[in-house]
């Protein structure tokens, strides 16, 4: 039986096209065009950013779909069965995720939010901040770490079992976390979010790839999936800007008219991110992961999974609240933010590998 590690090695460099090789400017540029489009013509993003069910905003699911569909097209079931060979890699994941990040990012929101800029922030809205930080941090990423596994060529398999696991797990940990980091004796769990995002971005999104990659493989075999793969690519980065055009869009408005507060609630974020990645890729390589293993597994325990914390924070303390608008500045701050952890992972890859 092949291994994760033989697997590793066979692999070839990831290449980067033209366009995924100035991803970062694009993502810059889209940052530009929804706030500004945002303040020009805020009527359209106002109707956008109102369809939706169970706090999911329905055209923002439309486009992860089309983002996150080609990346599950790679998953073959029939290797998931080697997924216990990278128990190290699990392990890693599943400690970082549940066992340091919520508690991390509650002592960055107090130091950060409680004390350093208390000065600079509104009184009133101080613990409503630290609460969505909370919120954010307590919510393992659940659809978006499939584009960054996928850039950083993250064993799809992997990558999969590695949501699926943590999704399972967030059904019984997320409140007593978020309730005990809140000081609360219980806390009310948008659990229609939970559920209706669960399956709209990982079951429905399982099944339409599944088929897709059958139905390939029946009539062109591997052939075909290559050729599939290489034109759906560039559609799967499209959607990633669009969304980032999106909310951007939504939110043009909160952020040209405080800039400074949505610049300091970033720095716990983009502190927390980048803590919990290099934790975890750092563990992964002591424990000799293979990088492909590696990626996926640093990638979950730095991403969020922002649909349930923007939904939890509004359930809880409103529409307005500090908590809310918390959340939403993490989800504004994380594709920059982990696309420069994904161009680190990549960087660094001949260093990880003499180690490992």
């Amino acid at each position: 039986m092949t291994s994760y590690a033989d697997t590793a090695r066979r692999r070839a460099r990831p290449g980067l096209g033209t366009f995924e090789r100035y991803l970062t400017l694009w993502v810059a540029l889209c940052i530009i065009a929804g706030i500004v489009l945002g303040r020009l013509a805020p009527e359209p993003f106002h109707a956008l950013g109102h369809m939706n069910v169970a706090e999911v905003n329905l055209p923002v699911a439309v486009l992860i779909w089309l983002m996150i569909v080609p990346m599950l097209v790679k998953v073959d079931f029939a290797a998931l069965d080697r997924v216990a060979e990278a128990w190290r890699g699990i392990a890693v994941t599943v400690g970082i995720n549940w066992l340091i990040k919520p508690f991390s990012m509650a002592l960055l929101g107090w130091l950060f939010i409680g004390v350093l800029f208390r000065p600079f922030l509104p009184p009133a809205q101080i613990d409503s901040y630290i609460a969505g930080l909370i919120l954010l941090a307590a919510a393992p990423c659940t659809a978006m770490v499939f584009v960054w596994s996928n850039l950083t060529d993250g064993d799809p398999n992997f990558t999969l079992s590695q949501v699926a696991l943590n999704d399972t797990i967030m059904v019984f940990a997320f409140a007593p976390i978020v309730g005990l980091l809140l000081g609360l004796s219980a806390i009310v769990v948008p659990w229609q979010t939970l559920f209706l995002s669960v399956v709209l971005y990982i079951v429905i999104q399982v099944i339409a790839a599944q088929l897709c990659r059958r139905s390939l493989l029946a009539h062109g075999g591997e052939k075909a999936l290559s050729g599939a793969m290489r034109r759906l690519q560039p559609v799967s980065l499209a959607a990633l800007l669009a969304t980032l055009v999106l909310l951007f869009g939504f939110q043009g408005e909160q952020i040209v008219r405080q800039p400074l507060v949505i610049l300091l609630r970033t720095i716990p974020i983009v502190i927390q991110v980048y803590l919990n990645a290099g934790l975890a890729y750092g563990l992964n390589r002591a424990l000799g992961v293979p990088h492909n293993i590696a990626c996926p597994s640093a990638l979950i325990g730095a991403s969020n999974f922002f649909e349930l914390a923007v939904a939890a924070a509004i359930a809880l303390f409103g529409f307005q609240s500090g908590a809310a608008l918390a959340t939403v500045v993490g989800v504004l701050v994380e594709v920059p933010v982990m696309l420069t952890v994904v161009a680190l992972v990549l960087w660094t890859r001949g260093w990880y590998e003499r180690g490992a």
